[in-house]
Parts: structure tokens; sequence; C-alpha cells
């Protein structure tokens, strides 16, 4: 069964109109948005391509990062998160917990990202050591490295908790490497989809190819 459209992906804003001319003979294109005009969140490349075509090319630009959410209690945090890790081409988002979440952060971008849920932290784990990526906790702990300083491994999982109690006991012990993010002000902690945006960015500057970037 088709999913619906999101409720941003076909509503009005920054887009094209129909195509003008001939239609082009591709098949990533969509006869519908060439004839209605495309007025979803993406990039201008992909604009008129299906979805099926849009993800199958983010397929071939994914990076070999991923992050993992850990039972956010403010789970529009997630949608943040799955919205950047779209943006920098993350390989997988897993959610760890709770299955639903609030979509909305994420402006319809679920729907090219590749999500995976995993019913505990130990399911988390587990995934890692069989895939081959090193485990890097992100939290303000005593005795983190400084993510400003470190060098992130290449094949990586990241994982996030919540703003309050941050990861828990399972992350920090099978975790390579817990990293926390400089700060200055007077609060405690940072967003915690900004600090996983951050973290993401981290991992770009090191290992991305920025040739590649839009």
């Amino acid at each position: 069964m088709t999913e619906p459209p999101g409720p941003t992906e076909w509503g009005q804003g920054p887009g094209v109109g129909p195509w003008e001319g001939d239609p082009p003979d591709d098949p990533r294109y969509d006869p519908e948005l060439l004839r209605s005009g495309d007025t979803r969140n993406v990039v201008d490349a992909y604009r008129y391509w299906t979805r099926e075509a849009i993800i199958a090319d983010i397929d071939a630009r994914r990076h070999p990062l991923h992050v993992a959410i850990e039972n956010f209690g403010n789970d529009a945090n997630i949608g943040g998160v799955v919205r950047t890790a779209n943006a920098f081409a993350v390989d997988t988002v897993h959610i760890v917990g709770r299955r639903r979440w609030n979509r909305r952060g994420a402006m319809v971008t679920d729907r090219y990202q590749r999500l995976r849920h995993h019913a505990g932290t130990a399911e988390l784990l587990d995934f890692a050591a069989d895939a081959g990526l090193d485990v890097v906790a992100v939290d303000n702990v005593p005795g983190a490295a400084r993510l400003e300083d470190v060098a992130l491994p290449r094949e990586c999982l990241m994982i996030f908790g919540q703003e309050g109690p941050g990861i828990t006991d399972d992350a920090k012990t099978g975790a390579r490497l817990t990293v926390s993010i400089a700060q200055f002000g007077s609060t405690r902690s940072i967003n915690a989809a900004v600090a996983a945006g951050i973290a993401m960015h981290a991992w770009i500057r090191q290992h991305a190819d920025l040739d590649r970037a839009w």
C-alpha cells in the first residue's frame, strides 16, 4: 500500500511548476510531478524525480556513519535528528526503545532516510558489532574526550540519549569512545537534536568528500 503524502511534502511552498517543453525520457522522473509541478522539500537536483529514484541515488551517496537515538523523552527531537541525518546522507538512523515517534520535525525527510528500530540498547550494540561499527557515545560526562579534539572512526555508530539522563549505562559500557561537546555558557546541556547535528557534522568534516556536497 502506498503511503499517503506527508504534511509538508505536497503543500504550498517553494518549488517548481509544471515541466516546460517535452518531458524527459528518463524513468527517474515522475509523470504526475512533471505535469503538476514539484513543491516537495528536496534539493533542486531531485526535482520531478520519483521518491524511489531519489532514495536510490542517496543510497549510492550514503556515508558509513550511523546514528542512534536512545529513548528520547521529548520525541520531537527524533524528527530533528532524522532531518539532519538525511542532509548528511547518514547510512541509517537507529531508534532504540519506543517505536512510535513524532515525525513532524523530520519535515518528510524520513521518507528518504533509512530507519531501523531496536527494542533495547543491547540489541543495538549487537548490530554494531556484527556490522563492524565503532560505537561512539555523545554525552557531557566526566572523562569524555572533547569532540573538537578527537579523530572519529570512519565506520561509526554515534549514540545519543535524553537531555536529562543522557545515554544509558549499557551505551556507556558498550562504547569504544565517549565524546562531549565544548560548552561555555550556563546551561548544563545542549538540545539533543542540536548536539546530534554538531556531532554528525564533526564526522563530515573529517571523513566526507566535500566535492560531492550539493
